[in-house]
């Protein structure tokens, strides 16, 4: 097992590294190749672990930190969610990276590009593979660091740079409590192991472990883009396509709910942490979904999507429902990454057009796109029987069975996100993919379009590996069940059906809804909608609630104006003003004084006598005295 886990780690690690030294050095093809022969090794290392795999195995490659009594190896845990985890992310990162050689095939920073993908998913594969905590705040700030690169790859438009800064600043908010949490653990039980702190919460009072629980979920509401640290998501669209896919898929925004699960033994006990989890993941799902019902840039849909199913998957983590938020993740890793692909085909086909509202007639011109498309659609919107109704209604299912007021409320509110889901899904499809044809269409390298195959069966058939126990005994479910602590009740047969067909009819009429809304919409409809100025609720939903706008309001212009009065007031005002003002001084002294100075014996005798006389009085002084 030592041997897979150092292949996995180590081949990323290689690709990028090399990438990043002769990369530009090498022919484009050889760039290419590397680094995808090194995620596709990865992969294969990652499928020979699973298939050895027998019972959870730690690993330590080598010593890494160590002073006193503190000890931080490279040390790796192998279970099944860091397995299925590792599995999952190497195929889809090996499909990405594919997919990034035709859709990057006319840019020139090729080699920094794949080196940065590599480096991506190495600090990925240690964050879900690490077995202490230090080791995987390591993985965590390398996929921030790399993210924030590859968000702003195309630096030169100031806006793209803008916005790979302020996924940095935001992330890092949470990051900074994320690190407290983690010197806290170490304070509290002298080791920062994960399997050993996730067996020791029982030795310290609910309200310490509380305090820890809600640091951690500040750190994943950070990574994961949860309310309320959830601006930067949106704007991270400004990267490359594949960047979305990798970023919004399989990569960097489950990093949190995979710290929230690998974690959930520890934190468990902790109802306030459970239900701080679920709040807001139902607000965070709600919140995504009822902004993508207004956006009209293609990835900005697919981005308030992201948020609102990574608020799904945080909502079964807060119910307890660890194995269906799970289910979830993999399950949207393979839905959002076709969907995301999808868009870089059509967008690259119109050549870079990207308001959903200037395309359209696209299913006869892109026809293996929009089969593969909206096989994901019906994924994200939950229609039965596709792997996203069986993995989003098993969260809802948990919910409900908790029962009480609060989740209640929060089943309902998950309820009506799914909702808003299905409508903006199908809004999306109309718009892109019926009505009239655009005028001319620059069809996409095919290996674009041959990367969305095996996602599109993966998001369809992948509802088998957990379907629901009145149907047949979930294999995942069985699979985690070493590693994840289930504490949510489960339902009667009668019950779960009884919501699974609530939720199938409640995407449907999402479906009808947006059929009947866009489904024969003209293009001098979509033209005049384009055009016009966005008000009232549409634009409040338009620009994110104004959550950019509150920020501003709430932080960023005191902060602007306190420095401003630091600056004028105190650094140019008082200290500069001081310092201009002594020096002046002095230099109008040192003038006076350097007028004594001119040559004249009569004037030196006078000062001499001066001098003496200033000496006497004072001795005479002292001596009266």
């Amino acid at each position: 097992m030592k041997l897979y886990l150092t292949i996995i780690l180590l081949l990323p690690l290689l690709g990028g590294a090399i990438n990043a030294v002769i990369g530009r050095k090498l022919p484009r093809r050889a760039c290419e190749a590397l680094a995808c022969t090194a995620v596709w090794g990865a992969f294969a290392g990652a499928v020979m672990a699973f298939d050895a795999y027998r019972t959870p195995v730690t690993v330590e490659l080598a010593s890494w930190l160590a002073d006193f009594d503190f000890s931080a190896p490279v040390t790796l845990y192998l279970d099944p969610l860091s397995l299925v985890m590792t599995v999952m992310v190497t195929f889809v990162c090996g499909l990405i990276h594919l997919y990034a050689v035709g859709y990057m095939a006319e840019d020139a920073s090729y080699a920094r590009f794949f080196a940065l993908l590599n480096l991506f998913v190495f600090a990925m594969l240690v964050l879900v593979l690490a077995e202490n905590l230090p080791l995987l705040y390591l993985g965590w700030e390398g996929v921030g660091f790399c993210s924030y690169a590859l968000i702003g790859f195309w630096y030169d438009d100031p806006k793209n740079a803008t916005a790979g800064r302020k996924a940095f600043i935001v992330t890092r908010i949470g990051d900074t409590a994320f690190g407290i949490g983690i010197v806290w653990c170490f304070q509290l039980f002298q080791t920062v192991s994960i399997t050993q702190i996730n067996q020791m919460g029982f030795l310290m009072p609910v309200g310490i472990i509380t305090t820890l629980g809600l640091l951690f979920l500040a750190g994943a509401m950070g990574k994961s883009a949860q309310v309320p640290l959830m601006v930067w998501l949106p704007d991270a669209m400004a990267g490359p396509t594949p960047v979305s896919a990798l970023i919004h898929a399989a990569t960097m925004v489950t990093a949190g709910v995979y710290l929230m699960a690998r974690m959930s033994p520890f934190f468990g006990a902790a109802p306030v942490v459970m239900a701080a989890v679920a709040v807001t993941g139902a607000v965070t799902a709600f919140y995504g979904a009822s902004c993508a019902l207004v956006q009209r840039d293609f990835k900005r849909v697919l981005a308030y999507s992201t948020i609102s199913q990574i608020g799904y998957m945080m909502l079964g983590v807060g119910a307890g429902a660890v194995t269906a938020a799970t289910f979830h993740l993999l399950e949207h890793a393979f839905f959002k990454a076709l969907l995301f692909l999808g868009a870089g085909c059509v967008i690259t086909a119109l050549h870079h057009e990207q308001d959903i509202f200037r395309m359209g007639g696209l299913r006869t011109r892109m026809p293996l796109t929009f089969w593969a498309f909206l096989a994901g659609a019906a994924c994200l919107a939950g229609l039965p029987p596709t792997g996203g109704f069986f993995s989003k209604d098993a969260i809802l299912a948990a919910v409900w069975a908790k029962g009480g007021l609060l989740y209640g409320g929060l089943f309902a509110l998950g309820l009506l996100a799914a909702l808003f889901t299905s409508f903006y899904t199908f809004r999306m499809v109309y718009l892109v993919f019926g009505g009239e044809g655009v005028t001319e269409v620059h069809h996409a390298p095919r290996i674009m379009e041959t990367m969305l195959l095996p996602l599109a069966l993966l998001g369809l058939l992948g509802g088998i590996i957990h379907l629901p126990d009145f149907l047949a005994e979930g294999w995942l479910g069985r699979f985690l069940a070493t590693a994840l602590t289930e504490r949510a009740p489960h339902l009667s047969h009668g019950e779960e059906m009884a919501v699974e067909g609530i939720a199938a009819l409640v995407a449907l009429a999402g479906l009808a809804a947006a059929h009947f809304r866009y489904g024969g919409l003209r293009r001098t409809a979509r033209i005049e909608t384009a055009v016009a100025e966005p008000r009232g609720i549409t634009a409040f939903l338009l620009n994110g609630w104004y959550a950019d706008n509150l920020y501003r309001f709430l932080l960023i212009r005191p902060y602007e104006a306190l420095a401003g009065f630091l600056w004028r007031r105190v650094d140019e005002g008082v200290i500069d003003d001081s310092l201009d003002r002594l020096a002046g001084g002095l230099g109008k002294t040192g003038q006076v004084l350097g007028g004594w100075s001119c040559g004249r014996v009569s004037v030196y005798l006078l000062s001499f006598a001066a001098g003496l006389a200033l000496i006497l009085g004072w001795l005479a002084w002292g001596m009266v005295w």
